[in-house]
């Protein structure tokens, strides 16, 4: 009897050895774990949609759409609530956003033109301090070669010298084909995304995620929707919104108020299939215990006039296309509480503030300011303007469709834009929120229209912009119009002989 006492107090001195033994090894890698993501150098991802305008989200106010990952999400998150496309299309947003240049620099001013392979890139950047590169979904910067259709050359695959820099690849330079769509990986074979492409991309990004941990990587995920066709979510989308109960901004005519109502349910039917594949990935960082070390950027290229003014789709000075949505979380220097900047914030600003949360150099070629350092001390960023810019209207905004050349800024309260012929738009934002009265040229804000005039001057001047017509840059860079692109209505030459 003795003799088992002993055995039994022996066993368990040694349960208590092994347990003491354990938790100092859970205490150990915990240790290691948290000096791992201290020290590491952060991940950055890049989620970013295509035509999801800054008002169709459910932190913004909207009371129809439903995102309730990107209303979480923001609560985590820095907001900017004045975020402006530089230049509100496709590929040149996408090429300043890769670059930190302006269009003008980088020479992408109009849609289908390629990238130049001698651009320093994000990813180019990125991988000289170590870091694993990946891009998901929507290209657009590959071009066409003279003598290639437009729309035809975005069926092939992009080859890997055209690819900026990105290794890990899963991407179609162009498809607005959203279920069960095409795509390339790193040996130009061609593939489906089954089933709507969000998902699968949203599923490809995890794995990238996974596989990664362990090294520093930046990763984009670039969707292709909600940009049209507004009718090709899932039916499940679809079926929650009813198109009788969606409330309109009063800056849409009368007359287009039916249709409308029925673009915009089955355009917030995107929104709600894109935040619940956004909801699938901010899950897995947490599982993989990523969120603190992450910087994650939530945004989009340029939003949807979705008939403001009687007009669809991007291009113009409007807030309805140059506005999108811009989160950016990163716990582990800019903590989990959410806060707001009404300052604004250009597409230019993007990467040159990445690179600086990341403590990495800013290269030269950068044009865009760094926000970084205001943003860790939490310093109100005051005296800001966003220029906007179409040196060349084009396609669905053509000159025979009105289209015209601009320049424009957006402070945090006004818009001012001005043609050729002289100040076209002067807005005071915070008065008249859906711009619906024009004061150019009103004697009462003359002062203000000369000021923001002043302002606009510095910023072209500031970004070597001689704010030329379309014929001139199209011919410093050697470019072709598309199509009937070159055709001008017969009173835009009267109108710019008598000016």
């Amino acid at each position: 009897m003795y003799l088992i006492k002993q055995m039994s107090k022996i066993f368990s001195l040694f349960l208590v050895i092994l347990f003491l033994f354990s938790a100092c090894k859970i205490a150990r890698k915990s240790q290691e774990k948290a000096s791992l993501s201290t020290n590491r150098k952060p991940n950055v991802i890049i989620i970013l949609a295509d035509q999801w305008r800054a008002q169709a989200t459910g932190y913004s106010g909207n009371p129809d759409v439903i995102t309730p990952n990107l209303d979480k999400l923001a609560k985590q998150s820095i907001v900017f609530n004045t975020a402006v496309a530089v230049m509100p299309v496709c590929t040149p947003y996408r090429a300043s956003l890769l670059t930190g240049q302006y269009p003008l620099t980088h020479g992408v001013f109009y849609n289908d033109k390629p990238l130049p392979n001698k651009a320093l890139t994000m990813a180019e950047i990125f991988k000289d301090y170590g870091y694993s590169t990946g891009y998901i979904g929507k290209w657009h910067l590959n071009g066409h070669r003279e003598g290639e259709d437009t729309y035809e050359r975005r069926k092939f695959p992009v080859k890997k010298d055209r690819r900026q820099g990105f290794d890990y690849w899963k991407v179609a330079e162009v498809t607005h084909e959203y279920n069960n769509s095409f795509y390339f990986d790193e040996h130009d074979q061609k593939h489906t995304w089954k089933g709507y492409d969000a998902f699968p991309q949203a599923d490809s990004a995890i794995s990238y995620v996974r596989k990664n941990k362990n090294n520093p990587f930046l990763l984009v995920l670039s969707w292709g929707p909600p940009h049209d066709p507004y009718f090709s979510a899932p039916a499940a989308y679809r079926k929650m919104y009813d198109p009788s109960k969606i409330h309109l901004r009063p800056n849409i005519p009368k007359e287009l108020t039916d249709t409308a109502r029925i673009v915009y349910a089955n355009y917030y039917a995107h929104c709600t299939a894109l935040d619940e594949a956004l909801g699938r990935l901010l899950d897995a960082l947490d599982r993989e215990g990523l969120t603190d070390n992450t910087i994650l950027v939530f945004t989009s290229d340029h939003g949807d006039m979705l008939f403001t003014k009687g007009a669809l789709k991007k291009q113009r000075p409007w807030d309805e296309s140059i506005l999108v949505p811009f989160l950016l979380r990163y716990p582990a220097t800019l903590s989990k509480k959410e806060r707001h900047i009404n300052a604004p914030i250009n597409t230019p600003d993007i990467l040159p503030t990445l690179l600086g949360l990341c403590k990495l150099k800013i290269p030269a070629s950068i044009e865009g300011e760094d926000f970084s350092g205001a943003l860790i001390k939490e310093k109100k960023i005051e005296d800001k303007a966003a220029l906007v810019m179409l040196p060349v209207p084009f396609h669905e905004w053509n000159f025979m469709k009105g289209g015209k050349e601009y320049r424009a800024v957006r402070t945090e309260r006004y818009t001012y834009a001005r043609d050729l012929r002289g100040p076209w738009l002067l807005y005071d934002n915070l008065s008249d929120p859906h711009q619906q009265v024009n004061l150019v040229n009103d004697p009462a804000y003359l002062q203000l229209q000369q000021q923001m005039e002043v302002l606009l001057k510095k910023k072209l001047n500031k970004t070597k912009d001689k704010f030329l017509p379309a014929d001139e840059y199209m011919k410093q860079w050697n470019y072709r119009y598309d199509y009937t692109d070159s055709l001008r209505p017969a009173d835009y030459y009267l109108s710019k002989k008598n000016n």
